[in-house]
């Protein structure tokens, strides 16, 4: 018989995992609704097998835990974005050589030969632009911009490279 067709499988586990999504939600960092609607999802996912070897109510049970600890593992990778670092939020020195290191960049993305200063204005944008979105505004193919970014990377490295004085691998500085 089809998961969906069982109609006793919704009023026999909804309050069970209602139950159990809400308990563990709040450790989880997520609602409890989207806790539920993940399970859910797993077990669709599941399919028409054969019966639960354990027993429905245990299956869900640890098919809860398991989101749940997914939810805390993504959350724990999740930067928002925007977002500084803690530490040099506060300072104004800080805030400073940031400042002058934005700069910087700049000013050598606008030395930068050919098309590179624009595609990378445009990869550096606070909007945020997709590949597709910049490709149409600086009419090249979307399938050649990752090329062309490579290329434009690898010379503003040298660029840099030759400005700013980067340090041996010990640390020690040329």
């Amino acid at each position: 018989m089809d998961l969906i067709q069982e109609p006793d499988l919704l009023t026999e586990l909804g309050p069970l995992l209602s139950a159990e999504a809400a308990a563990e939600a709040p450790a989880a960092g997520v609602e409890a609704a989207d806790l539920e609607q993940a399970v859910w999802v797993r077990l669709l996912e599941r399919g028409p097998r054969a019966p639960f070897p354990a027993g429905r109510a245990r299956w869900l049970r640890r098919a809860v835990r398991a989101e749940a600890r997914r939810a805390r593992r993504r959350a724990r990778r999740e930067v928002p974005y925007g977002a500084t670092p803690a530490d040099a939020a506060g300072e104004p020195e800080d805030a400073l050589l940031h400042g002058e290191e934005n700069r910087a960049l700049r000013s050598a993305v606008a030395r930068l030969p050919g098309r590179c200063p624009q595609l990378m204005s445009a990869l550096l944008s606070p909007r945020d632009l997709t590949y597709r979105e910049i490709a149409g505004e600086l009419g090249i193919s979307q399938g050649s911009l990752g090329p062309v970014r490579s290329r434009c990377l690898g010379c503003l490295r040298r660029m840099l490279a030759v400005e700013v004085a980067a340090p041996d691998p010990w640390g020690k500085e040329r």
